[in-house]
């Protein structure tokens, strides 16, 4: 069963780690200790209300325990991976934040919105160098202006 640990805020991923290490050194029959960045001061613990007792019992951070089990339907949502897609335009420019132009800057020149990638024309490079890349790896710096916003302006 899953339950619920109150810690204090902001020590939260001590707290796991605290209760993580507890559970190796006693052997406790605990399955899973986890913390969503979402839910400030509360900690989710799998297993025994016995075991979980065990490893929180005396703990620094730790401000109680709910005995009542969660479902995990309750807190599902918080588990699951979301893909941030951020939003880029032809024009932009960008940083390149991860791969082997990390650090390069440079100006969009296509999108490709099934595939979650844009082209890049690295701007500091002597010859115009046409990159492919996911958009999670590149950071908007600059807005291009749209010729209609500009003129309302």
């Amino acid at each position: 069963m899953l339950y619920t640990v109150k810690a204090t805020t902001g020590r939260e991923d001590i707290v796991v780690d605290m209760i993580a290490s507890r559970i190796r050194v006693d052997k406790l029959d605990i399955q899973s200790v986890f913390h969503p960045a979402e839910i400030k001061g509360y900690i989710f613990v799998e297993g025994a209300v016995p075991a979980i007792q065990k490893a929180i019992a005396g703990m620094m951070h730790v401000k109680g325990f709910l005995d009542r089990p969660v479902k995990i339907d309750e807190i599902r949502h918080f588990l699951e991976f979301k893909k941030e897609h951020i939003k880029v335009d032809i024009g932009d420019i960008v940083e390149i934040i991860g791969g082997p132009f990390k650090g390069e800057k440079g100006r969009i020149q296509r999108l490709s919105t099934n595939k979650d990638e844009v082209t890049v024309e690295l701007l500091e490079a002597s010859t115009p160098i046409p990159i492919t890349i996911a958009t999670e790896f590149v950071k908007v710096i600059k807005k291009e202006i749209k010729a209609d916003s500009a003129a309302s302006a």
